[in-house]
């Protein structure tokens, strides 16, 4: 095959320019739904001479299987597309919507409402249309209703509406606010800029989606002289008279007015994880000036957002300071590695295989992978930043905070696991980890490579892609105590998994702006903890504990403390015996975890646990030891002979890593 894969905008793996020819002739896309690639039509009927757009999945629009679609061949690709998207295929469908159109008119009509509001709905192009056009009839259906006593539905809607919720937040909307973006790509100076003013103003806050990065600028902000505290949902370190807070963006206080607010990262709006705590921090950090720092895909979005608040928009674009480019050939093999490099993988499992083979070819490294604690990935970072390690080897996770001086960025795959399966990296994502190669003041120009010849030709196509924009509508919102509260006191309900699915279900759905967050994991939670008697504020803050559910010994931890509270027990930091596992550093990593989760427990209910600060005492212990693990297991002493004696050894470890099948990601 002499045709390089590529990325549809929507993610899903293409092939060639008859594909693209034959998908933009029938305005046409591919994309990933629930584990499977299927094909999003988008046009416009014309119903009773009223112009309806739409962007849907028909219903024989599923292609395969996203695993299945990853291992055919780009033939097999095209084949697939022509028989299934035609002129009748669009046909077809857009008969399906006009009628649709037709019976939903009649539908408002006879609910004395206009049904042009609701056509907005049919523009969704993840969504089966089947799906939308259930939604698009029970907002018709909603906007209709007048009888609500009695229907839980009604009432949910009736206790909480999303429309009204910026004005939930009412010391925020006492001030004259006025947001600041300051956008660009990764290593524009965005952060600097913002984090100069922050340090020049009265009183301020800094809020960041890690609190590596909180941890990262509270300790500039110190070294700027200012007063300042730290707050995470785990640590805190409080200053005495402190005027400035660094700290997590969930962390961000409601009720205590600043003159300057940083919300970094801000294109995270739109994560369906997590948005809902940058949706909260905008609508309502209480700071006379809010800069807002991140991509440019997150412009349109912010523009929204200040018009929606009614806040004053400045908007700052900055440019690249160094000089960013992609290598004409890959890096092929081991010794054409060298110090200053960062070698990216998609897991955890492939990041210490990498590791373990650069040593073997006389490299010293450091490592850096999502489930390392905050506290490893500094001395980590510190090990490469120092020159104590030649190569760093990590995941996306260097994506994100860390300024190391990387002069190079390897990628060892173009693929990544999205929980379904295999496919190719989003542009964004490439683009934010290929960005740290060649920061501004290490060095003057940043290079990017592929370590295989298909993996370097994806990824310089990924470099040559625009970004997707942010939408501009659907940010996610998160239901606090208070909403909850309101729809029990309105529906009696008192079960806080039932309260959370009417939230989801329920409120507002004709508000498009404001969406409910995914609330599957905290719904799961909120069952086991339904069955304790327990208030339901308590079962609330134990839904939100940073915990994993799907490892074992912090489920465990976290049940039993859940167990102690429900009966009025004090729960005391157990310490975890990690040293005698099978896999040590595995057991290492999660005993950090369950150490981090109860000194959280530890800020928000001290009389139930009370030993918070030696928690965090014995997860910097633990986390001294893993540094000590991963730099014996994967740092080598520098070889002055670097390249003498080594040469088929280092044609063994390319030959091995090279014909390794494309690895998944966790």
């Amino acid at each position: 095959m002499n045709k390089v894969q590529q990325q549809s905008e929507s993610g899903v793996t293409s092939s060639g320019s008859e594909l693209d020819g034959h998908l933009k002739k029938f305005n046409a896309s591919l994309i990933k739904r629930d584990g499977v690639v299927a094909v999003s039509f988008k046009g416009a009927v014309d119903v009773g001479g009223a112009r309806v757009e739409y962007h849907l999945i028909p219903a024989t629009g599923t292609l395969a299987k996203s695993g299945k679609w990853a291992k055919l061949s780009p033939e097999d690709h095209l084949h697939i597309v022509r028989s299934r998207i035609n002129e009748e295929a669009v046909a077809q469908l857009e008969r399906e919507i006009t009628g649709f159109v037709l019976k939903a008119s009649l539908l408002a009509g006879r609910g004395g409402v206009d049904p042009k509001r609701f056509w907005a709905g049919l523009v969704s192009p993840h969504e089966r249309a089947v799906d939308r056009f259930s939604v698009v009839e029970s907002r018709i259906l909603a906007a209709t209703e007048r009888e609500r006593q009695g229907n839980l539905e009604g009432l949910t809607k009736a206790s909480v509406s999303l429309a009204l919720y910026p004005e939930s937040f009412e010391l925020a909307n006492s001030l004259p606010r006025k947001f600041i973006a300051v956008l660009g790509p990764t290593n524009s100076g965005k952060t600097h800029e913002a984090m100069e003013a922050l340090a020049k103003a009265r009183s301020g806050v800094y809020l960041a989606p890690l609190r590596l990065l909180g941890l990262e600028n509270y300790e500039r902000l110190k070294s700027a002289g200012v007063a300042v505290s730290l707050v995470t949902g785990d640590m805190q370190r409080i200053t005495p008279n402190a005027t400035h807070t660094a700290g997590t963006v969930e962390m961000v206080s409601f009720k205590r007015a600043v003159e300057v607010a940083v919300i970094d990262e801000v294109q995270l709006l739109s994560d369906p994880s997590r948005g809902a705590a940058w949706t909260a921090a905008l609508c309502g950090v209480p700071a006379e000036t809010v800069y807002l720092v991140g991509a440019l895909t997150a412009r349109g979005a912010i523009e929204a957002f200040a018009k929606r608040l009614g806040v004053e928009l400045e908007v700052r674009v900055l440019s690249r300071k160094s000089k960013l480019s992609v290598q004409p050939e890959p890096v092929a093999k081991m010794s054409n590695l060298k110090k200053g490099d960062a070698v990216i993988a998609f897991s955890r499992k492939e990041v210490l295989r990498w590791a373990e083979n650069i040593k073997a070819a006389g490299f010293s490294v450091a490592v850096i992978y999502g489930n390392l604690s905050p506290d490893v990935r500094l001395s980590q970072s510190a090990l490469f930043r120092e020159q104590q390690a030649d190569i760093l080897v990590g995941t996306d996770a260097i994506g994100m905070g860390l300024n190391n001086p990387i002069s190079r960025v390897v990628f060892t795959s173009a693929m990544q696991f999205d929980g379904y399966a295999e496919d190719l990296l989003s542009v964004a994502l490439a683009q934010q980890i290929a960005g740290r190669a060649g920061r501004y003041g290490m060095h003057d120009e940043g290079f990017v490579a592929g370590f295989d010849w298909p993996t370097h030709k994806a990824i310089s196509k990924l470099m040559r892609q625009q970004q997707e924009p942010l939408p501009s509508s659907g940010f996610y919102v998160a239901p606090t105590l208070d909403h909850l509260e309101k729809i029990s006191a309105a529906t009696g309900e008192r079960r806080l998994a039932a309260l959370l699915e009417l939230f989801a279900k329920h409120v507002d759905v004709n508000d498009e702006f404001f969406i409910p967050a995914d609330l599957t994991e905290q719904i799961e939670r909120a069952q086991f903890l339904d069955a304790l008697p327990l208030p339901l504020e308590r079962r609330f803050s134990l839904s939100l504990v940073p915990i994993s559910s799907r490892v074992k010994s912090q489920n465990e931890a976290w049940q039993g403390w859940a167990r102690a509270l429900s009966a009025g027990r004090v729960s005391q930091v157990v310490e975890v015996n990690y040293r005698k596992a099978e896999y040590r550093l595995q057991a290492a990593e999660d005993a950090c975890k369950v150490y981090s989760a109860y000194a959280w427990l530890g800020y928000r209910m001290p009389e139930y646990f009370p030993d918070g600060e030696r928690a965090i005492a014995l997860a910097e212990s633990v986390s001294k030891d893993i540094h000590q693990m991963l730099r014996s297991q994967v740092t080598s002493q520098r070889s002055p002979a670097r390249g003498h004696g080594r040469k088929d050894a280092g044609r063994r470890i390319d030959a091995g890593m090279t014909k390794r099948p494309m690895h998944r990601a966790a």
